[in-house]
């Protein structure tokens, strides 16, 4: 059974679409139909409120935050097509430290980049394309679109590790940074990415994830810790959540982890991959773990 640390009322004026704790758990941003980004100070089962990031014409649908290392950052998606990039002050004040229009419809889901591989995000919108905002402190914000990544509309979008997988047991210096990403659409399939250095682009890997009858809601690729594997999840409407092991040959090998009998909202890893929650249409949230082969409920 779990338990509930905290509950408290977050004082939207509307629907409260995402709830994303900082990298150290001691913050909270909530995203709102409102329009509005709220910040929250967690001590204990104390929760205190921050600040409210005005600054969209739209609801607000997620929410994410920046590794520490750049800074405390929030970014935010809307239904206004646009991504804002917030940053807290010295004084402990936010403001807008980058807004994205590179869309042409609503922003659906971001997602930030290892901070391995700098100051990055990628946002996926129902314009069908994915863009990928990249940060240099000699160059600021830049933008890299991929245009027609699902034609019908991007839903989802989640970073691979950056450690290259079987790192940490191959007993060889790791390589470079991985920079791939993972995404869903309303075309109903999982499509893999990659940063082709040699075209300085990004590119889809020839092996689409195909085995979701209705719209790709979320992706979320495992941490692996540099162990062997690489592993994604991935909801859809159609009521199920798979699974998706890399064979050697890069190919990828699906497996059902469960049938919801309702859309699959959202889905998220532990910060060690080892237990997948998901949230559905009927308002549950479950967590579930792998053994022997098989995916079991731990937790409702």
């Amino acid at each position: 059974m779990a338990q509930t640390i905290a509950s408290f009322d977050a004082g939207h004026g509307d629907t409260v679409h995402d709830v994303q704790l900082d990298y150290y758990g001691r913050r909270l941003a909530t995203a709102s139909s409102d329009r509005c980004v709220k910040v929250f100070d967690i001590v204990g089962d104390q929760v205190s409120h921050v600040a409210d990031l005005l600054g969209h014409e739209g609801p607000v649908w997620q929410v994410a935050w920046g590794h520490p290392k750049f800074g405390n950052l929030i970014a935010s998606a809307s239904f206004d097509h646009r991504v804002i990039i917030w940053k807290e002050g010295p004084d402990g004040s936010w403001s807008q430290a980058y807004c994205s229009a590179a869309h042409t419809a609503s922003v659906n889901a971001l997602s930030f980049a290892p901070h391995e591989l700098g100051l990055a995000l990628a946002a996926a919108s129902s314009d069908g394309s994915i863009s990928v905002l990249t940060h240099t402190p000699e160059s600021g914000w830049h933008t890299e679109k991929i245009e027609g990544a699902h034609p019908l509309g991007a839903l989802g979008v989640s970073w691979a590790p950056a450690v290259p997988r079987g790192s940490l047991t191959s007993g060889k210096a790791p390589g470079p940074p991985v920079r791939r990403f993972v995404s869903g659409g309303a075309d109903n399939l999982v499509k893999v990415w990659f940063f082709n250095d040699a075209g300085r682009r990004w590119e889809q890997e020839p092996h689409v994830l195909s085995g979701h009858s209705d719209w790709v809601r979320d992706v979320a690729w495992a941490p692996n810790l540099g162990l062997p594997l690489n592993t994604i999840a991935s909801g859809s409407q159609d009521g199920t959540v798979m699974i998706w092991n890399e064979k050697p040959d890069g190919q990828w090998q699906a497996q059902l982890l469960h049938d919801f009998q309702a859309p699959v909202w959202r889905i998220s890893w532990s910060v060690t991959g080892g237990l997948l929650s998901v949230s559905d249409a009927k308002a549950s949230v479950s967590v579930w773990k792998q053994s022997d082969g098989k995916w079991q409920q731990v937790v409702e």
